[in-house]
């Protein structure tokens, strides 16, 4: 004889005084209970990954600002040059960052700024640029 032979075939108690819980509700009752509120958070974002900028050697710096001089060269003479950009967007939270490919008309080029505008309105400093040639 088992332990519960005597009541295993019994109908269910149904109460007379309280309604019966909607299935949505008896399941949440069993959901995962959060102890570390943020942790979660936490842990995906020290998991997520950034790329550390490349250093550019004299050759790259070089052609970089030739290009941006013929850039420069073709405004003066009233013409939109497009431009096809590497760019560096250091992340807001953690060291390092991503790069972005853009292309976009070039509106000008402001020196003391140090910045290249695009048509678009988008404003890039020069310091986040990796490469940049003429489309």
């Amino acid at each position: 004889m088992g332990k519960y032979d005597d009541i295993i075939h019994l109908p269910r108690h149904v109460s007379q005084k309280h309604a019966q819980m909607p299935l949505a509700s008896r399941a949440a009752q069993f959901s995962s209970f959060a102890a570390l509120t943020g942790f979660e958070a936490a842990v995906s974002e020290a998991a997520r990954l950034t790329e550390t900028r490349a250093e550019l050697d004299r050759d790259a710096l070089e052609a970089m600002d030739e290009t941006l001089r013929a850039i420069a060269g073709l405004l003066e003479e009233g013409a939109a040059p497009e431009a096809q950009i590497l760019l560096f967007v250091p992340d807001e939270r953690k060291d390092g960052g991503r790069y972005e490919t853009l292309r976009g008309t070039v509106e000008k080029i402001e020196p003391y700024e140090r910045l290249l505008v695009l048509s678009d309105g988008r404003k890039i400093p020069l310091k986040d640029i990796d490469a940049i040639e003429l489309v």
